[in-house]
């Protein structure tokens, strides 16, 4: 019997009054829950779930913002016996519904949301289309409010007079826990189905990678419903008996004064957080230990900038949705290179491979393929796509272009399907962003192929232009022809006052692509 929700369960006893979540930015005012506390509400929600039918293996959607409700719902469904499927709070009607539907969810939490983000009429919306769904539960901003349309019942009301004790179902290590839905290098979303195996080794890995302990205190940025927040901070986290300190909306000046008053000491996010984080005019003391960068590649200015400025090293990592997520990272008790991903995590096997699917020489670019206990079951409903990501050996293949160096550290070039032929050569997006982030009038780039008559494609860069910067686009490219080899540098610049991203931080390439 292995189940992820016995992190929680074994914290909950051993210290049960210790402030296991914090929302300073929940209404009315600051929440807190003991562990005690948030494993009595979970297990509220587990008896309400078998009350209303759940079986093991059952699924159950949530769309949540880093709020309380998300580990008192994930570890309700967990204790129950069912999976936990997050969906990301951003989805629209249409999307929240193919999500439902695909993995035919029995039941489905969401949150009520804001004017600005109305979560809760869009997942109602969807609920009434999907057949399979039995049953929706609206999570109010406020925790005691009665439900805005009658037709829907609350989380106060789901869990009403339900006992606030209940012991994790008898879950075995290869039942999934969490499925993850993720683009991955084409096509629709599917759903990577990880094992509580998976996730709980993952978050282990977590612990002994940082020293995580109980007198931690993260803030948690990143939003829980992707892997990086779920295994590394939150998992991990409770497991260990650290505080959580939840963060439902980023902001760099919001999250370094929090960061003050809660005397936060872990800090992980991605790459555009860092760059934000850099670019504030805050003057918090803070009292970090750990931060951690995943998700994307880091660029080295940005690494450089934050450390120089703070005096805390960023530990970087590498891994997917399909692989719980950690494959790779740099640890405390060895060096760090400028741009690694760092080395394979335990029990964890990594390669380079050329096109043939044979091991790359150290410094040639090929694809990564990771093996080993943190490789997803498959994706749900998808034997063949599975198949395809998955070999007979079990290396997974990542889709992301790669080197390793003669001491066996890892460095990520780019992703496979955003690398641009330009004339038959091979130009790496990241290794561009990463110059032109040199230049003292440039905050952020993101760098595309264009489709181009005679080269087949065209190289094109998005640029937000540092503050007072008043650099024109004839200057930065000649600038980047200076620099960069002639078939790299970008022929065509573009500038912009944001770049649209997704919920975890990540350039929207595709969207950028979408309006060249």
């Amino acid at each position: 019997m292995l189940n992820l929700a016995l992190v929680l369960e074994g914290t909950a006893r051993e210290w049960p009054d210790r402030a296991a979540v914090v929302c300073a930015d929940q209404p009315p005012g600051k929440t807190t829950l003991t562990y005690s506390q948030l494993d009595a509400a979970s297990s509220q929600v587990a008896n309400a779930l078998v009350s209303r039918g759940l079986v093991k293996g059952d699924r159950v959607a949530v769309s949540c913002p880093n709020v309380p409700y998300f580990p008192i719902v994930y570890f309700g469904i967990l204790k129950a016996g069912g999976v936990v499927v997050p969906l990301n709070i951003l989805l629209t009607e249409r999307e929240i519904a193919y999500h439902l539907a695909d993995c035919a969810a029995k039941a489905y939490f969401c949150f009520e949301g804001t004017p600005e983000l109305a979560i809760g009429k869009a997942g109602a919306a969807a609920f009434d289309r999907t057949e399979s769904c039995e049953h929706f539960i609206l999570l109010t901003a406020e925790p005691t409010a009665t439900s805005p349309d009658p037709r829907r019942e609350t989380l106060a009301e789901f869990t009403h007079r339900q006992p606030t004790a209940c012991r994790a179902a008898n879950t075995e290590a290869t039942d999934a826990a969490v499925i993850l839905y993720t683009s991955g290098t084409t096509g629709q979303a599917k759903g990577a189905q990880l094992t509580h195996s998976n996730m709980l080794q993952n978050a282990q890995l977590a612990g002994r990678l940082f020293g995580t302990h109980s007198h931690d205190v993260h803030l948690i940025a990143l939003p829980l419903f992707h892997s990086f927040g779920q295994s590394v901070q939150m998992n991990a986290g409770l497991a260990s008996g650290a505080t959580l300190v939840l963060l439902p909306r980023f902001s760099a000046e919001q999250a370094l004064a929090i960061m003050e008053n809660e005397k936060v000491t872990f800090f992980a996010g991605v790459p555009t957080m860092y760059h934000a984080l850099v670019e504030s005019e805050s003057d918090a003391g803070l009292r970090l230990r750990v931060a951690v960068s995943g998700g994307a590649a880091m660029p080295g200015e940005i690494m450089r900038r934050f450390e120089e400025r703070f005096a805390v090293p960023i530990l970087e990592g590498y891994g997917l949705s399909e692989t719980s997520p950690v494959a790779t990272f740099n640890r405390v008790d060895r060096p760090r290179k400028q741009g690694s991903i760092g080395l394979p995590v335990w029990g964890v096997e990594v390669e380079v491979v050329d096109s043939d699917g044979k091991p790359a020489a150290d410094g040639e670019p090929g694809e990564i393929v990771i093996r080993g206990h943190n490789v997803m079951k498959g994706y749900f409903g998808r034997p063949e796509a599975t198949k395809a990501a998955i070999d007979d050996e079990g290396w997974f293949r990542t889709g992301d272009i790669g080197t390793r160096d003669a001491d066996g550290y890892f460095y990520v070039v780019d992703r496979k399907k955003d690398m641009i032929i330009r004339g038959g050569f091979n130009v790496y997006p990241r290794e561009l962003e990463e110059v032109l982030l040199t230049h003292p009038q440039v905050s952020l780039a993101a760098v595309i192929g264009v489709p181009h008559d005679v080269y087949g494609e065209e190289v094109k860069a998005f640029v937000v232009p540092a503050k007072g910067a008043e650099v024109t686009e004839q200057e930065l490219i000649a600038w980047c022809r200076e620099v960069m080899a002639a078939y790299k540098y970008p022929r065509l610049v573009e500038f912009r006052t944001s770049l649209p991203m997704t919920a975890t931080g990540k350039v929207l390439k595709r969207e950028l692509a979408a309006q060249s």
